[in-house]
């Protein structure tokens, strides 16, 4: 059973009777087993989940202690025969103190014992810190200790006896569930100003676990969240996060019972605060992406596992083997939402698009000023890619404040113009103020075909690409002719694709949509025409609606595009999918085709998909030689193909490597 680099996680948050551990294991039992139904692998409880966190000084008592201990006991009898690994809160006692501990149970067993490091002054009066356990160097063989039973120790540790096992305590363990390595810390050492998970992470830790007990208070969630979402990015890891919740006591704080589960700034699942009942969230965490990520950022590079930049040594850490993780048939059920637009995410839309526009227009500000040229050239079709062009480079004049006749818009039909192109085009150039040309290319190309010896009845490659050409060409002699730049307008989807003729209309000489995928294109002339241009909010509309076509073959009869590039090449929305997990996440074809069937599995059926998908592979393999040689272009986002920095691959590398498993 292939699971495609996820494991499925929980976050549970049960309803709790203060100091009743007989009450909260029960419950606690009740909701993993619910949890191993769902093949869950991890799940994870509140901070001191056994007995209530907000016990006082019952913390004090051999009853309270010693109960949590038999507590553990039972949940150990319930773990057996189980492949679900269990992170429970406890108050375990160690050399005459007591810690605030997770303690993490798989199949029977304690794994190892996990204390908080850094105790609120408040709860000094109880808990010693987990810093106890770091006060020796002891060098880390980083090798995993056999399913916890090994009894030689390596790292910062204590080993103790406790619900009759005997096991590690220390704040610096791993635990690895098949490939994958989670670690633990506990409610406030989040929010230390360096908090140990950064450093686990920096050791291998791909998931964090963090129990909590968080107070609410006035806009502690929204800080809470943005906390959880810009840690788990940072480090790059999954972070589960369960918050004591319903039947804690009241007598001075609020607990809310957060649950939340993030990978690398996006929540993937959050259960719904202030209940009475417990709650239980699951989600697959994507370990995959997250050491694709992680391999590709320079701050894994460059800090040393130990937290410092020079490497002078490594902090020891214990590294336990639990075993294989749950069988979970992540094909039946995926808990995760695949978004199948990720260029466009309905999620701060409008901010997206107001700030790639200003991104393009100021990159294309300063390229003018730059070479101190007269004028703007673009070749305006009517269609999507040249009227984002177009609308970037006003941006730009206005923001250097030239007047908007220096840009030279031309418009130049050929065999395929249609009249709804050709007409938009020049509502557009007039609309907007700039010099408006109309040259047809069909008297040069005629003469051309001639010159070669081709017969232009003959629609081949020759054909289309000869229009292409031309029109570059026209381009380039205007910008010679008004001391200008010629402006691309060639989006990301067409040169991942290679959908672009080479010289043609692959060239100029600054292309401000070389980073704009055909979706996100869209996307942004339809907020240009909703919130920008309202005296052209038709036309601009239009134009979104117009099927995507380079024209470069003759009307039907009706005058009508023949030439739907999307019939061609496949929908744009799905190759903007392929090239985003390919580019973004590294995943191979197999695991790419497994997404988007979650995806859009609303919309295209399998075949579909993987039709697409192979011709997808072999044109962005073949089509790289194009890439290697495009012109300078502003990035925008966190996927590009420009070989001076975002994406330098050899132009003769196999496209079999990638898709050999479909």
């Amino acid at each position: 059973m292939n699971n495609y680099g996820f494991i499925r996680t929980a976050s549970a948050v049960p309803a709790v009777k203060v100091g009743d551990v007989g009450y909260n294991v029960e419950e606690i039992c009740r909701i993993a087993g619910e949890a191993f139904q769902k093949e869950v692998s991890l799940i994870v409880f509140p901070e001191l989940s056994l007995t209530g966190h907000s016990c006082g000084d019952l913390f004090h008592t051999s009853t309270l202690v010693g109960g949590a201990e038999d507590g553990i006991r039972t949940i150990l009898e319930f773990s057996r025969g189980k492949a679900m690994t269990m992170i429970v809160g406890a108050p375990v006692p160690y050399r005459s103190r007591l810690y605030d501990c997770a303690v993490v149970i798989r199949n029977g067993n304690i794994a190892g014992i996990v204390p908080k490091t850094y105790i609120p002054s408040a709860e000094t009066r109880w808990f010693a810190s987990g810093g106890d356990f770091l006060s020796q160097d002891v060098r880390n063989d980083g090798a995993f200790l056999r399913n916890g039973k090994d009894t030689v120790l390596s790292g910062f540790c204590g080993e103790i006896r406790y619900a009759g096992q005997k096991c590690n305590i220390s704040p610096n363990m791993l635990f690895g569930i098949g490939g994958y390595t989670v670690a633990v810390e506990l409610g406030d050492d989040l929010w230390a100003p360096v908090p140990p998970s950064s450093l686990h992470a920096l050791q291998g830790a791909q998931i964090i676990a963090n129990l909590s007990a968080d107070k609410e208070i006035l806009m502690r969630e929204k800080y809470r969240k943005d906390l959880l979402s810009q840690h788990s990015a940072r480090t790059a890891c999954g972070y589960i996060y369960a918050s004591a919740g319903f039947g804690e006591s009241s007598q001075d704080y609020v607990y809310a019972g957060a649950a939340s589960i993030w990978e690398c700034g996006d929540a993937l699942a959050e259960n719904e605060r202030y209940m009475t009942t417990s709650s239980l969230i699951v989600a697959d965490l994507d370990v995959e992406r997250l050491e694709n990520l992680r391999r590709k950022s320079g701050t894994f590079k460059s800090i040393a596992p130990d937290g410092t930049d020079a490497g002078t040594y490594y902090r020891s850490y214990n590294r336990i083997s639990l075993g294989e993780p749950c069988e979970t048939d992540f094909e039946k059920t995926l808990c995760r939402y695949v978004e199948p637009h990720p260029f466009v995410p309905s999620e701060d839309l409008d901010y997206r698009c107001r700030e790639i526009l200003s991104m393009q227009a100021i990159a294309l500000a300063r390229r003018l000023s730059h070479i101190n040229c007269r004028t703007a050239v673009l070749g305006i079709s009517g269609g999507l890619d040249s009227t984002l062009a177009l609308i970037v480079t006003v941006m730009a004049f206005d923001k250097l404040g030239w007047e908007h006749d220096r840009i030279v818009a031309v418009t130049m039909p050929g065999f395929g113009t249609t009249s709804r192109t050709k007409n938009n085009a020049w509502y557009l150039m007039e609309a907007l103020g700039v010099t408006c040309r109309e040259i047809s290319i069909v008297p040069s190309v005629t003469q051309h075909f001639r010159d070669i010896g081709h017969d232009p009845a003959d629609h081949n490659a020759t054909y289309e690409n000869s229009q292409a050409r031309e029109r570059t060409q026209i381009l380039m002699d205007i910008a010679n002719q008004t001391n200008g730049i010629v402006v691309g307008t060639g989006d990301l989807s067409e040169l991942a694709l290679g959908w672009a003729t080479y010289n043609g209309d692959h060239m100029s000489m600054y292309a401000v949509n070389a980073d704009i995928p055909k979706t996100l294109v869209r996307s942004l002339v339809k907020w240009a025409a909703e919130n920008m241009y309202e005296d052209i909010r038709k036309i601009l509309l239009d134009i979104v609606d117009t099927p995507i076509s380079p024209e470069l073959l003759p009307a039907n009869d009706k005058g009508e595009i023949q030439q739907v590039t999307e019939d061609l090449v496949g929908p744009y929305e799905l190759h903007d999918f392929f090239i985003y997990h390919f580019m973004r996440n590294g995943y191979s074809a197999e695991k790419i085709f497994f997404l988007a069937k979650k995806a859009f599995r609303h919309h295209y059926d399998d075949e579909t998909v993987m039709k697409w998908l192979r011709t997808f592979i072999r044109r962005f393999f073949n089509q790289q030689f194009k890439r290697s040689c495009m012109p300078d272009g502003p990035k925008v986002g966190t996927v590009g193909l420009s070989p001076r920095g975002d994406w330098a691959m050899p132009s003769d590398a196999w496209s079999t490597m990638f898709s050999k498993n479909i």
